[in-house]
């Protein structure tokens, strides 16, 4: 039986309708599909200016008469009750209503039609079908946070029986918890793993300190997704070395869509059936291909609340291989609000530090996590969780390091804790900053 379909279907979503759309578009080639983006983008933002004087506040001017006068959304524009931002006819009662991690610092509640969110569902099991995996049949080990609210956390569960995954807790990834987790992999079927990656790493870490490959307990493995925080490619190649399956990189928004998806050939394939995705730079202009900048999106069929030029608050690059039906995501580089901000003056992607770091103590083998934060101008913090303590060689030599990347005269501390602190979510902040708080 078809279980995750049928929920879908009896709460109103039109999955058949949603994945006929997507198969109709999928079958369009060059001027078709040319065609087809610059009707959805014009049909968005007059249905908007029409049906939704929130997006008309936004907006300004009367009429649309070009896309690249459209203005850019923020994060910000959109912290204020969900019911000012809703288009005419639409309801909390009749809409899909969710909120972000707050992950950017920006958090906020958004909604999607119900048709618009049937075709996120599509896209996902569109994507999942490259690896052959079915959301209606293939058994999930899901590495992901849960609400600890009682409601909250029933009604997870429940999905959960529904989409027929188990899920493995992200608070704890100690050793003996890890060794549950195993035990978990030996007695069931699953068909891939599904998660943040930080504590899929963990678990990955936990193997190859044993010398074990997961498909030896569990030989129905197909593949492992990883979502919601970075991916290294070292941390990659651990994976697939000790699960003995393919990772595969997901980059998606809970309030747009799956936005970019890897695919067998190892491409970042992004979202062009329901999404619009630009590279624009400071001025809030549209970067060509391979270039640098802030990731801009827009959603082609919600119509009960507008994402349109919305700017996610990630820096990114499409691909030079890219093209309008098959754009591929390069790099996703950080959060615009991840800058680390140094005594000179100069900026620095927050990430920069973690990189440095990461070089260095992943060759210690005792290092399982790590974490950085930055305190005042000069003062940087390492949060580690290792079996010992860095050594005084050890630590000068990061030191070293951050100065020759980056500038003399830092101040590095360095903090042994047992456990890093993870969002309500689970998710793990890998770089932050006290700056950008005040």
């Amino acid at each position: 039986m078809n279980l995750f379909d049928l929920s879908l279907k009896l709460n109103g979503f039109p999955i058949k309708e949603a994945r006929r759309v997507l198969n109709s578009v999928q079958n369009l080639h060059d001027e078709g599909f040319r065609d087809y983006i610059e009707k959805q983008k014009a049909q968005i933002v007059h249905y908007h200016l029409n049906h939704n004087p929130f997006y008309q506040s936004i907006f300004k001017d009367t009429e649309y008469t070009a896309w690249d006068a459209v203005p850019i959304m923020t994060k910000r524009d959109l912290q204020q009750p969900l019911i000012n931002r809703l288009s005419a006819g639409f309801s909390p009662k009749n809409v899909y209503v969710n909120k972000t991690s707050g992950s950017s610092g920006d958090p906020f509640v958004f909604a999607k039609d119900k048709f618009c969110h049937a075709l996120t569902w599509t896209i996902i099991q569109d994507r999942f079908g490259w690896f052959n995996l079915n959301f209606n049949n293939s058994k999930q080990a899901r590495f992901y946070g849960i609400p600890l609210d009682k409601k909250g956390y029933y009604k997870e569960r429940f999905k959960d029986v529904l989409s027929g995954r188990f899920r493995f807790s992200v608070y704890d990834l100690s050793d003996t918890a890890l060794q549950g987790y195993l035990k978990k992999f030996k007695t069931t079927n699953f068909d891939y793993i599904n998660g943040y990656t930080s504590a899929i790493v963990q678990f990955a870490k936990f193997l190859e300190k044993r010398d074990l490959i997961l498909t030896h307990f569990c030989p129905t493995l197909k593949a492992c997704i990883v979502t919601s925080e970075m991916l290294f490619e070292n941390d990659k190649l651990l994976m697939e070395k000790h699960f003995g399956i393919p990772v595969v990189n997901e980059y998606g928004a809970s309030e747009l869509d799956l936005i970019a998806f890897q695919n067998p050939k190892n491409e970042w394939i992004v979202n062009s059936e329901t999404l619009f995705v630009e590279i624009i730079d400071d001025q809030d202009q549209v970067l060509p291909y391979g270039e640098e900048g802030r990731v801009v999106i827009t959603s082609l069929y919600n119509k009960a609340h507008p994402f349109i030029r919305y700017d996610i608050g990630d820096v990114g690059i499409l691909s030079k291989k890219s093209t309008l039906q098959k754009p591929q995501l390069e790099k996703i580089i950080g959060r615009t609000n991840d800058l680390a901000i140094l005594p000179s003056g100069k900026k620095a992607a927050g990430l920069t530090f973690y990189y440095i770091t990461k070089s260095i103590v992943e060759d210690d083998g005792n290092v399982k996590e790590f974490m950085i934060e930055q305190l005042d101008l000069q003062t940087f913090k390492i949060i580690y969780v290792s079996d010992v303590k860095l050594s005084d060689s050890q630590t000068k030599f990061i030191i070293k390091e951050i100065e020759n990347y980056l500038e003399k005269g830092l101040k590095i501390i360095f903090e042994r804790q047992p456990r890093l602190k993870r969002s309500k979510s689970g998710k793990l902040k890998q770089f932050s900053s006290l700056l950008n708080k005040t």
